[in-house]
C-alpha cells in the first residue's frame, strides 16, 4: 500500500491485540488484490450504556486505482454474534474481500457474458403433454416444456406466437428455455 493503514477506534480504547488481527488481515488483503492504495478500518465499541449485549461495527474504506470501496457492518441487532469484536472484525473483512474481487473482475471483464436471446414462432403444441416445439428463422425445430414458459400462460399460447427464447442441449438434442411470449 502506499499510504500506510489507518486503524481507529471509538467507545473504546485502542487494543494491540484487536491491532494485530486488523493488520494481518489487511495485509491478505493486499496479498491477493494487489493494487490497493490505502486502507481506513474503523471499530466501533457499543457506547458505554450498552456495553453489555452490544454490538460492535467495523468500517473498513479501502482506495484502489480505480476508485473507493467501503464495507459498512452495521450488524443485524438479532445476530448477536457482533457482541465479539473478532467476529464482527471476521464479517467486515470477508465483504471487503468479497467486494475486492468483485472490483477485480469487473476491471478484468471476467463478468458474465449472456447470450442474446433467440428468436422464433410456436409451430406446435401439445397441452397434454406439457411441451411445444419452436421453429427458428434458418427452419430448426426447437422443443419447448411448459416450464420453459416465463412471461405468459402455456395454455394461452397459439401457434404462429412470436416467442424470445435461449437455446441449450437437453437429453434429446436442442431445447428452449427461457421461452419469453414477445408483445
Amino acid at each position: 500500500m502506499q499510504v500506510p493503514l489507518q486503524i481507529t477506534f471509538r467507545n473504546t480504547e485502542s487494543s494491540e491485540a484487536l491491532e494485530a488481527e486488523i493488520r494481518k488481515r489487511v495485509d491478505k488483503l493486499n496479498r491477493y488484490h494487489l493494487g490497493m492504495i490505502s486502507c481506513r478500518v474503523v471499530v466501533e465499541a457499543p457506547l458505554a450504556r450498552h456495553q453489555k449485549g452490544g454490538l460492535f461495527k467495523v468500517r473498513i474504506d479501502i482506495t484502489c486505482p480505480e476508485g473507493k470501496l467501503e464495507v459498512n457492518r452495521d450488524p443485524d441487532s438479532r445476530n448477536h454474534a457482533h457482541q465479539d469484536p473478532y467476529v464482527a472484525l471476521r464479517d467486515a473483512f470477508l465483504a471487503a474481500e468479497r467486494q475486492l474481487e468483485e472490483h477485480r473482475s469487473r476491471r478484468k471483464r471476467e463478468v458474465k457474458n449472456h447470450e442474446e436471446a433467440l428468436h422464433g414462432k410456436i409451430a406446435y403444441l401439445s397441452p397434454m403433454e406439457d411441451y411445444g416445439t419452436i421453429t427458428t428463422p434458418d427452419d430448426r425445430e426447437i422443443y419447448f416444456h411448459r416450464n420453459s414458459v416465463l412471461n405468459a400462460n402455456f395454455d394461452k399460447l397459439t401457434i404462429g406466437t412470436s416467442v424470445d427464447f435461449r437455446e441449450e442441449d437437453g437429453d434429446k438434442g436442442p431445447q428452449a428455455s427461457s421461452v419469453k411470449v414477445i408483445e
